[in-house]
């Protein structure tokens, strides 16, 4: 395929961003099954937030065409070949990963309706009904509306600009899979297709991991792809189940419960590498020293925000501190990382811990500096969950910049939860 012409190629009247139910992450199918499984009635909003106001989003892209994209998606169905795949690999070493009711279930799904209203310069757009449904906008949204503003970007561009483009944005790639292929034990997954350029450029960029890498590339985390080109799925769980598991709380005490009541739902699901704790949402280090003792025989830790290295040190110095081998664990790295990062943490902690890396929005939009104005840099946009059952979702974060939730909830929450003062760190993407 060569990205440059079809990109230039504006025949069509609608060339859809999104062309399967599939994809989207595979943390997203496995939450979905657990949520079906344990909170199918709770209904929830699911609603646009753009960190980066300095990116007018309703400047750049058509209502009209986004209106389009987004009705796309709601008319695609699983095809039989997807459900196929679905109902007989093995993941995680595990064959029937999907249970047949949820397969049924997910068979007849159609997504729900949303409500789009310009802002000023931005869109708002929000997603509302039964959890199982609506969780289910969340990874196409963002590609919609990632993949337009990079066609808004590049629309007036011609042929043989484009083509130098993606060529720079190829060597770019490729140059920091050389820096990486140094690096000898490396496992590494693709985590970008939230805030991808677009899915033939994530497309491009497994491709490319693939064969500069070989078996230090893990797999990815978007279905379809991994479908498509026999590599491994790769993802477990996020912050919205501990986010709307303590939003349908009560008292202080059933909120200081629920992120562990998350995983123990998770817990009588999955096992191996599935059981990875995700422990940011409400801070790491409150997180850890209450945790009962069956989590730390979990298998892993993702690093999701704050410095990654202190946030690696403190999950080793829980594992020691409930006699476990922290050399035993593994510790996956998957915030804001580029390869020079990713070379830091893993020269600091391989050999003390397991080493892994998720890499996301500079793996597949990484167009720094090869665009006028910069046009074409990635920008930090996410579709999170904000209320349940009509209250309203919070989460804290190892990073305040990646706060989110009503102010007076905010203190609440880091009063029940411990949470003093923070550090702030950039949000890039």
């Amino acid at each position: 395929m060569d990205i440059a012409t079809r990109v230039w190629n504006h025949k069509w009247k609608i060339d859809p961003i999104v062309r399967s139910l599939i994809d989207t992450d595979f943390y997203k199918l496995l939450m979905c099954q657990s949520v079906f499984r344990n909170k199918r009635d709770t209904q929830v909003v699911f609603s646009l937030i753009n960190r980066s106001n300095k990116v007018p989003l309703a400047r750049l892209i058509d209502e009209g065409e986004l209106r389009e994209q987004l009705d796309h998606v709601r008319s695609l169905s699983l095809t039989r070949g997807e459900s196929t795949w679905l109902r007989g690999n093995t993941f995680y070493g595990k064959r029937q990963m999907f249970r047949p009711d949820f397969m049924e279930w997910f068979e007849g799904l159609r997504l729900p309706a949303y409500h789009l209203e310009r802002v000023g310069d931005q869109y708002e757009l929000t997603f509302e009904g039964a959890w199982p449904e609506v969780m289910m906008w969340e990874i196409p949204a963002l590609a919609i509306l990632m993949e337009l503003r990079g066609r808004a970007v590049l629309h007036d561009m011609k042929r043989f600009e484009l083509q130098v483009l993606y060529a720079r944005g190829m060597t770019k790639l490729w140059e920091k899979i050389e820096h990486l292929r140094t690096l000898p034990d490396l496992r590494i997954a693709d985590f970008g297709t939230r805030r991808r350029h677009s899915f033939l450029w994530q497309d491009w960029c497994v491709q490319a991991m693939t064969e500069g890498l070989g078996e230090r590339f893990a797999g990815t985390s978007n279905c379809l792809i991994a479908k498509n080109r026999d590599l491994e799925a790769i993802g477990t769980n996020a912050h919205e189940l501990p986010m709307v598991y303590s939003a349908l709380t009560d008292t202080d005490e059933e909120l200081a419960r629920a992120p562990y009541e998350v995983l123990a739902d998770w817990h009588e699901e999955h096992e191996g590498n599935l059981r990875i704790i995700l422990p940011d949402t409400y801070g790491t280090e409150g997180f850890l020293q209450n945790a009962p003792d069956w989590l730390a025989g979990w298998t892993g830790i993702r690093i999701d925000s704050g410095d990654p290295a202190t946030g690696a040190e403190t999950a080793i110095r829980w594992w020691q501190s409930r006699g476990e081998d922290p050399s035993q664990k593994l510790v996956i790295f998957s915030d804001g990382l580029d390869e020079t990062k990713i070379a830091e943490l893993y020269t600091q902690f391989q050999g003390r811990v397991r080493v892994s890396f998720g890499w996301g929005t500079l793996l597949t939009n990484d167009f720094r500096g090869l665009s006028p104005d910069d046009r074409l840099a990635p920008f930090s946009l996410v579709c999170k969950a904000v209320s349940a059952n009509g209250r309203p979702t919070v989460k804290l974060s190892d990073n305040p910049n990646k706060a989110m939730g009503p102010a007076d909830q905010v203190e609440r929450y880091k009063r029940v939860f411990g949470v003093g003062a923070q550090d702030r760190h950039e949000v890039v993407v």
